[in-house]
């Protein structure tokens, strides 16, 4: 089936519906320029804006399945998430100290670096999309809302016996999963 002749609306669909990464991967082609052309009018800063692209893509391939074709465009919607992934950046953003230039190079990652990382921080949530859902419930909120065990347990009224082997078996998969993917995290 040729993707690229599909309407946005229905690649949006099908990321929701079958987490379709080739899906994913031609709304990204169609719209990562743009939405970095936005994103940098907003940001102003080159990387961060990468940064922002990255992760307004991230909450796309996350939030697909609240996409609903009949509120409006699927365009609309992916520019949407982009805006706010935007102003959520300034709003974080901190003052930056006026004062002498630093001697040294920044030995933070370089623009490539961070494409990768983006690209693995990617394929690390969606290995964690594709879990059965009581494993993904509990990776979620020990790894990603930085939940004890315990109080996973308590938040799920689950036993912590419970959480743990989904834990464990979620863990697993996941390895197997990004071990398939060449994931090095």
């Amino acid at each position: 089936m040729d993707l690229s002749a599909l309407s946005d609306e229905d690649l949006l669909e099908l990321v929701a519906e079958r987490r379709d990464g080739e899906a994913f991967e031609v709304l990204y082609r169609r719209y990562s320029r743009a939405v970095y052309a936005v994103v940098r009018r907003m940001v102003g800063d080159p990387g961060r804006s990468e940064d922002v692209v990255q992760e307004a893509f991230a909450s796309v391939w996350r939030a697909a399945r609240g996409y609903r074709r009949e509120r409006g465009s699927g365009a609309g919607w992916m520019f949407a998430i982009s805006r706010n992934a935007a102003a959520d950046a300034l709003r974080a953003r901190t003052p930056v100290a006026v004062g002498d230039l630093p001697d040294q190079a920044d030995p933070g990652l370089g623009p490539e670096e961070r494409t990768a990382a983006g690209l693995e921080a990617f394929k690390v949530h969606a290995a964690v999309d594709s879990l059965p859902e009581r494993e993904r419930e509990v990776i979620e909120l020990a790894y990603f809302s930085g939940l004890s065990q315990s109080e996973v347990a308590e938040r799920l009224s689950l036993p912590l016996g419970t959480v743990k082997t989904r834990t464990r078996s979620g863990l697993a998969r996941l390895a197997e999963r990004l071990a398939d993917e060449r994931v090095v995290s």
